[in-house]
């Protein structure tokens, strides 16, 4: 079976694929539950949530992505 003639992956950023954005997005939602657990700075705390909602949003978009 032949490629179509379009074909996505040749013409998206090598930094944009998959691969790279969602360890980007692991790497967003770590950071917010470390946020959360740690018992030092209440700033990081109250912006836990919305940086590991953040990065499950951003997981769920980049999942899309070509290969």
């Amino acid at each position: 079976m032949s490629r179509p003639a379009y074909d996505i992956s040749r013409r998206w950023p090598r930094w944009l694929r998959r691969g790279p954005m969602e360890m980007l997005a692991c790497a967003v939602i770590a950071a917010g539950l470390l946020m959360m657990l740690q018992p030092l700075a209440m700033a990081l705390f109250t912006w836990s949530f919305l940086t590991t909602l953040a990065g499950t949003a951003m997981f769920m978009v980049v999942s899309k992505f070509p290969d």
